[in-house]
């Protein structure tokens, strides 16, 4: 993917600063709605339109589609890190764990292709959105950590395990007629895997029983 620039244009007057955000945002929240309906090959015109602009200033914003699908994604990334970051203080680590997986699979499904996507950030120190996608996973791996500590969560699952499954399943249920039913079933399969008090896997791929050397 191309690395174009999206950040908002500079202005010296409050008031047109203060415009130009809020064009931002409209675009930013009507991109997300055309995209969830239409992938992201919707048409930009169409974005523009729900969002109550021109084309171009659409394009000023945006000069690229590439640049408004990494503008989202940045987004989404930023929303999730400051949903773990607000889950740290739960008092069932279990539960906020399970709840925040829940809530990454729910929006890596929103826009065809989005999995890859997210694993390619994570991996890409070159790309617009890995920072962002960083802070985000740092944030979930205190979530994890808070939930293994608690013994909620067995300890040998890591947060690019994780990562990985997610975007697995997220990836199955975009391609799978009524996905939203294969996401959950098997979110609920591999939050059940999670628990602690179950086999888990050595390195050399035989199982053992939590607790025992």
């Amino acid at each position: 993917m191309a690395k174009p620039t999206s950040d908002m244009p500079a202005a010296a007057d409050p008031a047109l600063r203060a415009d130009a955000r809020r064009n931002y945002d409209l675009l930013l929240t009507a991109a997300r709605a055309a995209f969830a309906e239409h992938g992201t090959d919707a048409s930009l015109r169409e974005v523009a339109r729900r969002a109550g602009v021109g084309i171009g200033t659409l394009y000023r914003h945006f000069p690229t589609r590439e640049a408004l699908v990494e503008a989202l994604m940045r987004d989404g990334f930023d929303s999730l890190r400051t949903k773990a970051e607000e889950l740290l203080a739960s008092p069932a680590p279990g539960d906020a764990l399970i709840s925040w997986l829940r809530e990454m699979a729910a929006r890596s499904v929103a826009y065809h292709g989005l999995p890859a996507s997210v694993l390619a950030a994570l991996h890409d120190e070159s790309s617009h959105l890995y920072a962002s996608c960083h802070a985000m996973r740092a944030a979930a791996a205190r979530l994890l950590a808070r939930a293994q500590r608690s013994a909620a969560v067995r300890p040998d699952v890591t947060a690019e395990e994780l990562f990985a499954l997610v975007a697995a399943i997220a990836w199955a249920g975009e391609r799978t007629p009524g996905g939203a039913e294969l996401t959950d079933r098997l979110l609920s399969l591999m939050t059940t895997g999670l628990q602690t008090g179950l086999p888990r896997i050595t390195d050399h791929g035989s199982r053992q029983a939590d607790g025992r050397p």
